[in-house]
């Protein structure tokens, strides 16, 4: 919710920036605003669910994903390394197909919603970005928060994720 308020809010800018005439019969201005507080509103109620979320998540002992969005940025080339090699296991095998396909979703100038009609034309692409973005920054938190368990039980490296501990 947090990426798509934000995605809203971004809409909302550039259509206060740079819309001159109308959209869809209402003034650009006005539009803009309200996509502008619309977006400021869900990303609120998105950052207050997901600190709900991991107090809960925290209290049932559950992995809870680490590290800021530079951490996860880096580790990402480690766990894709990780998975290819059958290394670590927790991340489903059709997950980084679904990754690829998103991003050949947001490439192709084929739409399920076509771009030329106004606002609504890119909730498809945002819904899919936002979806892309969540699920690589989960995934790449939650391998973070699994390395340093590792660190922190003092086993070397980051061998056999997923496999019971044994080593390559």
């Amino acid at each position: 919710m947090v990426y798509f308020g934000g995605v809203l809010g971004l809409i909302g800018i550039l259509t206060l920036v740079f819309r001159d005439g109308d959209v869809a019969g209402l003034p650009a201005a006005g539009v803009g605003g309200g996509l502008l507080v619309l977006g400021l509103g869900i990303g609120a109620l998105g950052v207050v669910w997901r600190r709900r979320a991991r107090r809960k998540k925290i209290a049932r002992g559950e992995p809870v994903p680490e590290g800021d969005i530079f951490q996860r940025a880096r580790a990402l080339p480690r766990l894709l390394r990780d998975v290819r090699q059958g290394t670590y296991a927790d991340l489903p095998r059709n997950r980084t197909f679904l990754w690829v396909l998103a991003i050949v979703y947001l490439i192709s100038p084929i739409d399920i919603l076509p771009d030329l009609l106004p606002i609504i034309g890119v909730t498809d692409d945002a819904g899919v970005l936002v979806w892309l973005l969540t699920s690589v920054s989960t995934a790449t938190g939650l391998y973070l928060h699994r390395e340093r368990e590792r660190q922190r039980e003092g086993l070397p490296g980051r061998r056999d994720f997923g496999s019971g501990g044994a080593s390559r």
